[in-house]
């Protein structure tokens, strides 16, 4: 439900940058990062809040119930 829009969120807001500097940056692994945007694994709320963090993006709009 929330995953596809999730990765397409997570696409834009990297906007060009590696995803092993994002990945290191947030704190989580590079492979891990990598599945998000590739829509090949769902995201627990630990690295969701990281990522939403890192961003300055609020939960809803990260997950696409709400618009940037």
């Amino acid at each position: 439900m929330y995953m596809e829009p999730f990765s397409e969120n997570l696409k834009e807001l990297m906007a060009g940058k590696s995803v092993s500097k994002v990945a290191k940056e947030i704190g989580i692994p590079q492979q891990t990062l990598s599945r998000y945007l590739h829509n090949q694994r769902e995201i627990g709320i630990e690295n969701l809040c990281k990522i939403a963090d890192y961003f300055d993006v609020d939960l809803d709009v990260l997950t696409g119930r709400r618009d940037f």
